[in-house]
């Protein structure tokens, strides 16, 4: 991997230090959303959701070692590693959750004490688990940092076996999810399998927002009467493009025109009552800016 010029780096310094305070708010919220979710519904149901929390639950569960105390003994050994495998860089943005996790998960032990669920609703939970687990990794995300723990693990073994980092999750996860299937039964593993979809989807979420743009990049021969349409029913801007198809060689046009969500309806019926026989391609445009 190429390092960035200098001038970039010292670009995105900056960017990072104008952003400091509200970055470490959404790394301090992340993380207690992350040991709330653990003290209040994965330790008690004994759920392995994968990464360091998962093995700590089948650790306490075979030799009855408090969790924390495995999270702050791995986290450790995994930091020691990073620096010397990894660099310092990815070392510093996974120390702050490698060793403030585990200060959360002591403050929170006792909140079921105060917030009390009923197990017998196991389904109920779990979407809970999952919603509230990835709020809080998305926000951890978010501020630029990493969860620790099997993330380090993640990127050492992408690194050195020459694997994406998201295979390699994976297989960690996949391995951790699966003795835990063999320890807490497999019914267990299939709440899992919804708990981490939910994760991903909510992380997704909190990362890029929810959508409330819809971009449309259209190839059309009756492009004046397409534009015409957007500009002046739609009222939206069009912006256009010079392409070359890659099938025929043939120069055309291409209108990329972003709306609201709302409207998507609208411009997807005129622009086939317009010319049926127009290519289209719609995405979620998370962020618009700038433009008149």
């Amino acid at each position: 991997m190429k390092r960035l010029p200098k001038k970039h780096i010292n670009t995105l310094k900056e960017v990072y230090k104008k952003t400091a305070i509200r970055r470490y708010v959404q790394l301090t919220i992340g993380l207690l959303l992350i040991s709330i979710s653990f003290n209040l519904f994965l330790l008690p149901n004994n759920i392995v959701a994968g990464g360091l929390t998962g093995l700590s639950i089948i650790v306490n569960h075979y030799f009855n070692f408090e969790p924390v105390y495995f999270l702050y003994i791995t986290s450790v050994i995994l930091l020691f590693i990073s620096y010397f495998a990894l660099g310092q860089e990815v070392t510093f943005y996974s120390l702050f959750s490698s060793l403030l996790l585990p200060i959360f998960i002591i403050l929170t032990k006792n909140i079921n004490l105060y917030i009390r669920f009923s197990s017998n609703d196991i389904l109920l939970i779990t979407l809970f688990i999952g919603c509230l687990l990835g709020f809080g990794i998305g926000l951890v995300l978010k501020a630029g940092f990493t969860s620790g723990g099997t993330d380090i693990i993640n990127k050492i073994i992408s690194k050195y076996i020459k694997i994406s980092v998201n295979t390699s999750m994976l297989i960690v996860d996949g391995l951790i999810v699966f003795i835990g299937s063999l320890v807490f039964g497999i019914n267990n593993a299939m709440y899992t399998i919804i708990i981490i979809y939910l994760v991903s989807l909510i992380t997704d979420k909190v990362l890029l927002g929810i959508s409330d743009s819809k971009a449309f990049y259209i190839v059309t021969s009756k492009k004046t009467e397409v534009k015409s349409y957007i500009i002046k029913t739609l009222n939206h801007s069009v912006t256009i493009f010079n392409a070359e198809g890659g099938y025929s060689n043939q120069e055309q046009n291409i209108l990329l025109c972003v709306i609201p969500t709302k409207e998507y309806f609208k411009l997807k019926i005129g622009i086939k009552n317009i010319d049926s026989k127009a290519f289209f391609v719609t995405t979620d445009a998370y962020e618009v800016y700038g433009g008149e």
